[in-house]
């Protein structure tokens, strides 16, 4: 081959490549991909996640479609959006892990908007799994979400249901709060209001997805354990 073939070669295949960075340099365009490895969603759904109009959702889903990063599922009036790989999540991971590693921006966001989690003691993935049988774990998810996969054995009790659901937690088992990534809120915040209420818990430092991707034992629909 050529110095100008192979030049054309290379041009074409990485800005083939280039395709997939420039679908993922957006924070509304992350946002969807973390949300969508919990489970699919309509574009309104979406939309109401990020707190933006439907055609700006709709948008942002295109681009993700067109970079073939997200599949649809129609039914009826309604089409479903879904992650087309477990690599693309695999993708959002490896970003905010590189973000974490290097730039010290993201240290001081999640000091300022979680000043309170140096408070909160976490659990790693690893440490869960080999405990999994000498804790109860929450899901604090919707319900939608832990339908759609869950950490085996794990209960779903919503953020917004625990004051109604503490009579359900035993006192004299320790208890870890999971949500959907290291940056949900609602696992601190359930594991904040079951310290103040004399409860020994954790948080995990993950989120369901990256229990998952580990390959780790997982769950679908309704357990008896999430009741």
């Amino acid at each position: 081959m050529d110095t100008q073939k192979k030049r054309r070669f290379k041009a074409r295949l990485f800005g083939e490549f280039a395709r997939i960075g420039k679908a993922l340099g957006n924070p509304h365009r992350l946002q969807i991909i973390e949300v969508l490895a919990q489970g699919e969603r309509t574009v309104e759904q979406l939309a109401d996640e990020l707190g933006c109009p439907v055609a700006n959702a709709s948008q942002h889903l295109q681009v993700l479609k067109a970079a073939m990063l997200v599949t649809i599922r129609r039914e009826g009036l309604y089409a479903h959006y879904s992650l087309a790989d477990p690599k693309v999540f695999r993708a959002w991971q490896a970003i905010r892990e590189l973000g974490e590693a290097r730039l010290e921006e993201v240290e001081s966001v999640v000091s300022e908007y979680l000043e309170d989690r140096s408070k909160l003691e976490a659990v790693d993935a690893a440490e869960l799994k080999r405990r999994l049988q000498d804790v109860v774990i929450l899901d604090v998810r919707s319900r939608a979400e832990y339908e759609s996969g869950h950490i085996r054995g794990a209960r779903n009790v919503p953020h917004d249901e625990l004051e109604a659901r503490l009579r359900d937690l035993p006192r004299d088992a320790e208890i870890v709060a999971y949500c959907r990534g290291p940056y949900c809120v609602f696992a601190d915040e359930v594991v904040a209001a079951l310290q103040a209420k004399g409860y020994r818990a954790r948080r995990l430092a993950e989120g369901y997805p990256d229990w998952r991707q580990r390959g780790f034992p997982v769950s679908t629909g309704i357990s008896t354990e999430g009741r």
